[in-house]
């Protein structure tokens, strides 16, 4: 093999690629790039057997063919050449060279055949999905996803796509995320529910942002997600089990309500929840005619308090909450005022955006609340 490549061409696909790569792996060839140059292309595959990436850029191929190289070694070194072509070339016994300029390296790579094949992208049953209802639905879900393992069904979102709408659902037990877009046309789609692994997501999410691509390919099989952006495709496993009947669990009757800022009540929370116990990070919040109180206190470190106005015209109530959960919420909501909804003390609270902040999408938070 031996290419032509700009720099500018191949540090951005290097850089896309580096979230799949396996750090911390014990099989080697993970921690390299399968390069391999064809027509006038070089495609570039990096994955850790859950996930891959397959990503292209322009090139001279002098002479088709493939190698591996380290794939942090080389993304540091891409960065630190000047402007302008470099050129790559396998020598024997799996080493290339690399020359730019004055620059002139050589990198042990391994052999090709080690290298995992990836699954080929289907041919039937592809769904166009718009990039940036995506790109919404996972930044308004993805926090609340389970990080523990032993919860494996809580590893990831449900995707679930009907012929009008598409909806996003995550949860790790304590606290809920849900979002729905209606008037969406996916004509030959009934009801298909995906769970998308949360690494999957991650890596969806730092692809949508780099991409001016309008629409997503989804596709699957029976073992693996496939997700096309513009040139990048993305292939997942996905993850079997069922995920919880989240219907059961959305508030019906939550009958307590104030609206609020979103900026003040994040505020007061993250000031309040400085003397948090730091185990559970539990808030209370007061709610009467006054409007909010926030408040915590720890025998470590002190105690806190602090106020907003807001109308509230049902019974007073005290409910206490994780306030890391609150702030994830509020971060996401992106501004504008927040309705907090309340049945008693022991019923899990509803939180959505107020007002014309995403009209089209259908977004509510929900959480358990805690003892204190």
């Amino acid at each position: 093999m031996e290419i032509t490549v700009s720099k500018f061409d191949l540090l951005k696909e290097l850089t896309a690629t580096q979230g799949v790569v396996e750090r911390k792996t014990t099989i080697p060839i993970l921690s390299h790039f399968l390069f391999e140059a064809a027509d006038d292309k070089l495609s570039i595959t990096a994955t850790d057997l859950d996930l891959g990436l397959r990503t292209s850029c322009p090139a001279k191929v002098k002479k088709e063919g493939a190698c591996t190289i380290p794939a942090r070694k080389l993304y540091d070194y891409v960065k630190l050449l000047p402007d302008g072509d470099i050129s790559i070339k396998a020598l024997e016994n799996h080493w290339v060279n690399i020359r730019s300029g004055r620059s002139n390296t050589k990198m042990v790579g391994m052999a090709r055949s080690n290298f995992p094949a990836l699954p080929v992208f289907p041919t039937a049953g592809v769904i166009k999905i718009p990039a940036a209802v995506l790109r919404t639905m996972i930044a308004k879900t993805i926090f609340a996803i389970s990080s523990e393992e032993s919860r494996y069904t809580l590893n990831g979102a449900l995707m679930v796509l009907k012929p009008e709408s598409i909806t996003m659902v995550a949860t790790d037990g304590h606290r809920l995320a849900h979002i729905e877009k209606a008037h969406e046309a996916f004509p030959d789609v009934s009801d298909m529910r995906t769970l998308v692994p949360k690494k999957a997501m991650a890596e969806l999410n730092t692809l949508l942002n780099s991409t001016e691509a309008d629409v997503v390919e989804f596709a699957k099989d029976e073992s693996t997600l496939f997700f096309r952006i513009g040139g990048r495709v993305l292939t997942s496993r996905q993850l079997t089990g069922q995920f919880p009947n989240f219907e059961a669990v959305l508030p019906r009757d939550n009958n307590k309500f104030v609206t609020v800022r979103c900026e003040d009540i994040s505020s007061a929370i993250q000031r309040v929840a400085q003397f948090a116990d730091e185990r559970s990070g539990a808030i209370k919040l007061k709610l009467d005619k006054g409007g909010i109180t926030v408040s915590s206190s720890s025998a470590e470190t002190g105690e806190s308090e602090d106020q907003i106005e807001a109308t509230y015209a049902a019974d007073p109530v005290v409910i206490g909450f994780n306030s890391q959960y609150l702030l994830d919420f509020l971060k996401a909501a992106t501004g504008g005022e927040v309705r907090f909804e309340f049945k008693d003390a022991q019923s899990a609270g509803q939180l959505r955006p107020e007002g014309n902040g995403d009209a089209e999408f259908k977004y509510r938070y929900i959480v358990m609340p805690m003892r204190i």
